[in-house]
């Protein structure tokens, strides 16, 4: 267990931050962010202190709290944090109630060929996995990548790469079998925290017809009203606004970020050129950097690509934008998702910048 530190940069201290960027930066960040801050206050009785200093250092912390609000004009999203939730200790360790080889024991597809259906034009495989029709499935071409390696948590640059080439392969054979289903989405939910039902490692491929899903779409409209509004790329002008306050940086043509209005935990933007081998290389070090710096043990990770032929839709500029979030212990009973997240806003614990020193090499 090892708390999170506050002597570093902070966002609690993003308000002020944004006032001392450069005028052009400052300008930038306005255009898309808003931040605001109050103050919750109580009063704890006496006989409540002793726990309250074990558990959040002072009694004085909890009494006075600063809540910060970061709002995203362009797209709508937002995120609350809470400075206490901040403070929190940080589980670097697998949780011990939990053993992936003892769940794994009575793995439904240590042979995926006679325990999966397959899809109308076959099974894809290569080195990382193999793929299936899913079952039960939320859109008529839905399916998985099965990985080669059952632990979820144990991939690795080469499997990460397979696994791209082999979502990027069952795209072109299901828009083949269906010319209308050109939309495209890749998910993978990292064990049960994460909403995987199974414990063997898997992906999720799907194309959607006629439009794409509604978050994709929302995006793809908010970029294009930025576009019209500003006269810029908001794609560029979201990771500039980060990398003004230190929390993106660009590799070989891909950039990263640690989102300041995240979705939940620690979410990471990963915006590439194409959903490809650089894309791939990005997701694997993001993910190993949340599973071996900040102890993820479960993670949801999705690709938010663009159409695979023209449409009716203006996606000039749309990237491929990956994104990834933290979904906590593998052993902690309490849900991360409540009410405010399902009608609300995120209320989030994890602080970007921490995020992001992990994320940095």
């Amino acid at each position: 267990m090892t708390a999170a530190s506050t002597s570093g940069p902070s966002i609690l201290d993003l308000r002020e931050r944004a006032e001392r960027l450069a005028p052009p930066d400052a300008a930038r960040f306005r255009r898309i962010f808003v931040v605001t801050e109050s103050t919750g206050r109580m009063r704890v009785p006496s006989t409540m202190a002793p726990w309250v200093e074990r558990v959040f250092g002072s009694v004085a912390s909890v009494e006075s709290q600063r809540v910060v609000r970061v709002s995203n004009l362009a797209t709508g999203e937002a995120a609350i944090f809470n400075e206490l939730r901040a403070r929190r200790p940080i589980r670097a360790e697998l949780a011990a109630d939990v053993d992936l080889e003892r769940e794994l024991a009575d793995d439904p597809w240590t042979r995926p060929e006679e325990a999966t259906p397959e899809d109308p034009f076959g099974r894809l495989a290569n080195s990382a996995g193999i793929t299936a029709a899913n079952v039960a499935k939320y859109d008529a071409q839905h399916s998985l990548i099965v990985f080669a390696e059952p632990n979820p948590l144990r991939f690795t640059r080469a499997s990460a790469r397979g696994c791209v080439e082999l979502a990027n392969r069952w795209f072109a054979a299901a828009r083949r079998s269906d010319p209308e289903a050109v939309y495209p989405l890749f998910l993978w939910n990292c064990l049960w925290r994460a909403g995987g039902s199974i414990i063997h490692g898997h992906a999720q491929t799907q194309l959607a017809r006629g439009r794409h899903y509604a978050r994709v779409e929302a995006l793809r409209k908010a970029a294009a009203a930025y576009r019209a509004e500003h006269g810029a790329d908001y794609f560029d002008d979201l990771f500039r606004a980060h990398e003004a306050l230190g929390l993106a940086q660009e590799r070989g043509g891909v950039r990263l970020l640690a989102s300041i209005t995240p979705t939940k935990e620690r979410e990471t933007l990963i915006l590439a050129p194409s959903f490809g081998e650089e894309a791939a290389d990005a997701l694997y070090d993001a993910l190993a950097a949340f599973r071996d710096k900040l102890g993820a043990q479960s993670f949801n990770t999705a690709a938010q690509l663009p159409p695979l032929s023209a449409v009716p839709e203006d996606w000039s500029g749309f990237p491929c934008v990956l994104r990834v979030v933290d979904r906590g212990a593998l052993g902690t009973r309490t849900s991360d998702i409540g009410g405010m997240e399902l009608f609300a806003e995120p209320v989030v614990a994890s602080d970007p910048f921490a995020v992001f020193a992990a994320l940095a090499p």
